[in-house]
């Protein structure tokens, strides 16, 4: 930190989630934003589908005072050893951008403080746990699941787009050889759709234990596949892989032989034991567990699949792009692979209708809102029609206890509407966008009054609560 007094506090940082295309770039402007306010110089990379955009040099990093890494999937912290790092979760970093930023101002000033008292010793090229604050940061397990699912998404998207446009040319044309319809089936179903599990549960094994953990991952994840114990097993055999090979990479081996541990024993060691235990024990009773949620969702009763899609519905809502909304979609798209729509339709349905909803709210009683409530509803009516549902993020922020319940109830009650028509969705993502395509949503017009009945309904209980609540405060 060279002439500390005379210049701004230097801060890079990064951003990263599942899906690539809202929360990253969001959290992004948000710590722009607050960096210019706090009167702070930052450099951001996002690291969204696109890959990673406005990259971090070398010079950008030795030259930083403070690390911040707002991100839900696997961040490489090695290119940032010896700097302070504070890594808070991506919903920290939209909400309160000049918090983070000021932890991280802080955390600088107290590096360059230590320096100047020990002005001889070189910074720690550690990169250990005390250098980075985490601030309820996504961690464990469930980034490691997270990471996966960014990874696969790509896979599942072309898969499920390129089946549905072969349904376009008639739904047995793909039978015939050499046509155009056998062609998108075979790119879709017979490639995208196969290595999707493989693909997760290799990037669950690369989350944990980095490279070595790729193919037993993936061999893990192609066996779940072959055995029938679809997404589920893909989950499982990612874990096992990589927490396998984290435990192979610490034993302790004469450095002598630790090349070739590396690049013998540890890949033929951990696809051996991961692909014993997937086809001798765990791969045939996860495959049970499959096969009786397939029997169950194609048999499940109206008053079932309602109360399904009511849960998967209110889960979307509830922190719009968070944990619980992940966990549902991660489920729904998982089950595309099983050959079972209906879920994804009721949780895409479900996602799209809260940003939809607050912006009809602001459109018809704009005395409700704020100014910023009603700027931020011209653009939610974008990120809706997108099934970004971090369109409701602001709002939610805003005024948390009166929005967050009021955009569940409309997305529950979407979802149960969409579960209870049988709807089905082939495409994990696009909105509106993937609604349009042929045979993508076995019956569009009644999806998207779906979708219409479940905007109006979060319009008018927002409206409601907002207004009742009102009332009730100015008697108070």
């Amino acid at each position: 930190m060279p002439d500390e007094e005379n210049r701004k506090i230097k801060i890079v940082a990064t951003t990263a989630c599942p899906t690539g295309i809202a929360h990253t770039y969001m959290a992004a402007e948000a710590l722009e934003k607050a960096a210019r306010e706090l009167g702070l110089e930052i450099k951001v990379e996002t690291q969204g589908a696109k890959g990673a955009e406005n990259q971090l040099s070398e010079k950008d990093i030795e030259e930083a005072d403070a690390v911040v890494v707002a991100a839900a999937t696997k961040v490489d912290l090695s290119r940032f050893r010896g700097k302070p790092i504070v890594e808070v979760p991506l919903q920290e970093a939209i909400k309160n951008a000049k918090e983070v930023l000021l932890r991280a101002s802080e955390l600088a000033k107290k590096e360059s403080a230590r320096r100047k008292e020990q002005p001889t010793k070189k910074p720690e090229k550690s990169g250990k746990s005390s250098d980075i604050i985490p601030v309820n940061a996504v961690s464990g397990a469930y980034k490691h699941l997270l990471t996966g699912v960014s990874f696969m998404i790509p896979f599942v998207v072309a898969g499920g787009v390129l089946i549905a446009l072969s349904f376009a040319f008639g739904i047995h044309a793909f039978e015939q050889e050499g046509t155009l319809a056998w062609a998108l089936m075979k790119m879709g179903g017979g490639a995208a759709f196969k290595l999707f599990v493989p693909v997760l549960a290799g990037y669950i094994a690369y989350s944990i234990a980095d490279k070595p953990g790729l193919a037993p991952g993936m061999v893990g994840g192609f066996l779940a596949v072959d055995m029938g114990a679809g997404f589920l097993g893909g989950i499982v055999a990612g874990y096992i892989a990589g927490y396998f090979v984290e435990y192979l990479k610490k034993v302790k081996v004469p450095e002598l032989l630790s090349g070739i541990y590396t690049i013998f024993v540890i890949p033929l060691t951990s696809v051996f034991v991961v692909g014993s235990l997937m086809i001798y024990i765990i791969g045939n009773p996860i495959a049970g567990i499959e096969e009786g949620l397939r029997n169950w969702l194609s048999t499940v009763s109206t008053a079932g699949a309602i109360t399904f899609g009511l849960i998967l519905g209110a889960m979307m809502a509830f922190d719009m792009g968070g944990p619980v909304n992940k966990a549902a979609y991660t489920f729904a798209v998982g089950l595309l692979g099983e050959g079972i729509y209906t879920p994804m339709a009721a949780v895409m349905a479900a996602g799209m209708t809260p940003p939809l909803g607050l912006a009809l709210a602001t459109t018809l009683k704009k005395h409700l809102f704020t100014e910023e409530e009603i700027e931020a509803g011209r653009a939610a009516w974008i990120l809706g029609i997108s099934f970004i549902t971090e369109g409701a993020i602001p709002f939610a922020a805003a005024d948390p206890f009166r929005i967050i319940p009021s955009i569940m109830v409309g997305s529950a009650i979407t979802g149960a509407l969409s579960m209870a028509l049988n709807l089905e969705l082939r495409a994990p993502h696009g909105g509106i966008f993937a609604i349009i395509l042929p045979n993508v949503v076995n019956h569009p017009l009644t999806y998207l009054g779906v979708i219409t009945i479940g905007t109006i309904i979060t319009a008018l209980v927002v409206i409601a609560v907002k207004r009742y609540t009102r009332k009730w405060e100015t008697v108070a």
